[in-house]
């Protein structure tokens, strides 16, 4: 399962030095590694899971080697090891093929219930969509066949038999439960390449496949505690359908949660388009550095801009005075202060081109953190300021009326 689309944007500062920050990779955890320059990490919530699959396993193999003793809790921890292993080759496998469709990847996280490879863009063809989604499983039954070569060289009813057999059916598993067609899963997002294609609307197959995704959540919550009950013949109320019960509930919550978010997201990238830099972008007055500040403010009063742009002395952009800055001056102080020491410098990476939008917009504003960018025109004649506030205000009202 992968959480592709998110987009980490529209966070960072509107005062003060505070700049459109970038996403924290320390939040995601222990940090194990970079496999393809991609930062993986193990979130807390795995070293519960990880306990409850070695309590479990462990169960088994009481069963099946009971001459284990207490050391088949060792031989457990090994095989919840290695099968988060498998999972991460089942992220690793987005991942590969997201950086081959050129699509940035954050992270990847593993968690509670699998994995996640965050995606931080939208596949542009539903054909890289389908590719992107199956990956995953593939490996995952790939890995399966695997055991199960692995299962034909060692001797049934010993440890490496026992471990191989169950690696092999926990991938199959893996397989299985992401090629449901329903978001948030793989399945599901292979539904959405299929709807998209059909369609030609990715909004139509995220809706179709977000709703088969509750659906299929409905159907976990109800459908899984009956099953289980009906394989072991046990009444409602045992220990083993409670256990069942409240896996069936955090696994509908999740699907369920997941289908909402993935929706949300969608909606919200049709309004992205919304954020135009030419719309958003402030008046600004040409000002050389030793210009006091109460004179370049009255300059701009009375041309009605909202923004200072210092020049040279051929009116090159040389620099942006920072408007937190221009707060953070006394009223009695601004005649002696020029706008020269409120400025910054304008690098390659704040120049934004004015016909940018959406998500093109917020990618570059966040390669290159600023409070305010200078926006040109194709020709190169500058056309005004964009500060980082407005974006943020306005992203936050697209959220707003996101359902």
């Amino acid at each position: 399962m992968d959480n592709s689309g998110q987009r980490r944007s529209g966070g960072g500062g509107a005062d003060g030095d505070r700049k459109p920050q970038r996403p924290r990779e320390n939040g995601g955890g222990i940090l194990m590694g970079r496999p393809f320059g991609v930062p993986v990490y193990v979130a807390p919530s795995w070293f519960l899971v990880a306990a409850l699959i070695t309590w479990v396993f462990g169960g088994q193999l009481d069963r099946v080697l009971p001459e284990l003793g207490r050391a088949r809790y060792l031989v457990s921890l090994f095989f919840a090891v290695a099968f988060y292993a498998s999972v991460l080759v089942h992220e690793l496998a987005h991942t590969v093929a997201a950086l081959r469709f050129k699509l940035p990847v954050r992270r990847i996280q593993l968690q509670f219930f699998g994995g996640v490879s965050e995606i931080e863009k939208e596949s542009e063809t539903p054909g890289r969509e389908f590719v992107l989604a199956f990956v995953g499983p593939l490996l995952s039954l790939v890995l399966a066949g695997l055991f199960w070569v692995g299962m034909q060289a060692v001797e049934a009813g010993t440890v490496p038999g026992v471990l191989l057999a169950g690696l092999m059916v926990s991938n199959l598993l893996v397989a299985a439960f992401n090629l449901l067609p329903g978001l948030p899963l793989d399945g599901g997002r292979m539904l959405r390449a299929v709807v998209w294609k059909i369609s030609g609307k990715p909004m139509t197959g995220t809706v179709a496949a977000a709703w088969v995704g509750r659906a299929l959540a409905v159907a976990v919550l109800i459908g899984l505690p009956l099953l289980t009950r009906a394989d072991r013949d046990e009444s409602f109320g045992s220990a083993d359908s409670v256990t069942d019960a409240l896996l069936a509930a955090i696994l509908a919550a999740i699907i369920w949660t997941g289908a909402g978010n993935s929706l949300r997201m969608a909606r919200l990238r049709e309004r992205l388009p919304g954020l135009r830099a030419r719309t958003l972008t402030r008046r600004a007055v040409p000002v050389p550095a030793v210009t006091p500040l109460s004179e370049a403010l009255r300059r701009a009063n009375e041309a009605g801009a909202r923004a200072l742009v210092v020049v040279d002395g051929q009116g090159t952009p040389t620099a942006l005075v920072r408007e937190a800055a221009i707060v953070g001056v006394p009223v009695h102080r601004r005649p002696w202060v020029s706008v020269g020491s409120l400025a910054q410098d304008i690098t390659d990476g704040m120049r934004v081109p004015a016909e940018l939008s959406g998500e093109d917009l917020l990618e570059v504003l966040r390669a290159t953190p600023a409070s305010e960018y200078l926006v040109v025109e194709e020709t190169g004649e500058v056309y005004g300021v964009l500060s980082t506030s407005d974006v943020e205000r306005a992203f936050v009202a697209a959220m707003a009326r996101t359902p």
